[in-house]
């Protein structure tokens, strides 16, 4: 399939067919949960400048560095269980980084527990999205990053809620949503079209029917802005 041309989005329905940009890969593909890197391109542009410095707390397999390659932006990504070397090993709670250093933020967190990311006890991706351990911990991920944003600039979280059959319906998006909002104005919300194995597996589509629930179409992509000082 030939990939689209990566042109700057103008409506709040983004739906960009390929997990990658360009003749080269951004991140690993098969990396699970992979950001695509297209979101990220798109904010970059809107958001930032060159030389700007961009961190990513949550770096996975290094997507957002490569975008910001490609874009000349400064770059820390960061994660628990860095997978490659230009990562380096942090929690996103307690980042080192000075107050009011950072450009921009981009975070795609874990929806819960659906993927295994790491063993280590510290993992947010350990924790389910149905009990409120998930929140409070994503509260003090959020803080550290309202902590470290420039005021007067810009971060952006990338989730989508979740379902599990015979568990209850977890609206994450909403959820964090609303932690944000104590923190940063919201600028925007995007809905990204998915596109994964998933949605192309016609027995998940018939199990979806069967038992009466919704697959996940799409995620969610928060904009927001930070406007006063740290707060205490």
């Amino acid at each position: 399939m030939k990939k689209p041309e990566l042109t700057l989005q103008t409506t709040t329905l983004w739906d960009y067919p390929s997990q990658h940009y360009g003749d080269r890969m951004q991140g690993d593909q098969n990396y699970p949960g992979a950001t695509p890197s297209y979101i990220i391109w798109n904010l970059l542009k809107r958001y930032t400048r060159e030389r700007d410095l961009v961190v990513d707390p949550m770096c996975g397999s290094g997507t957002t560095i490569d975008v910001c390659k490609d874009l000349s932006r400064r770059v820390i990504g960061f994660d628990l269980s860095p997978y490659r070397e230009d990562i380096i090993p942090a929690d996103v709670r307690n980042l080192p980084l000075r107050s009011e250093s950072v450009d921009f933020i981009f975070i795609d967190p874990p929806y819960g527990k659906n993927i295994h990311y790491s063993d280590d006890p510290r993992c947010i991706g350990t924790l389910s999205a149905n009990e409120e351990g998930y929140y409070r911990a994503m509260e003090l991920c959020i803080r550290e990053i309202y902590r470290v944003l420039k005021t007067q600039r810009y971060m952006a979280l990338y989730c989508c809620d979740s379902f599990q059959k015979k568990k209850p319906f977890a609206p994450i998006g909403f959820r964090l949503f609303s932690i944000m909002e104590q923190w940063f104005i919201p600028v925007d919300i995007i809905a990204v079209v998915r596109h994964n194995r998933t949605l192309k597996r016609r027995h998940y589509h018939t199990e979806a029917e069967r038992g009466n629930y919704f697959l996940r179409g799409f995620n969610y992509l928060f904009i927001m802005k930070k406007e006063t000082k740290h707060k205490k």
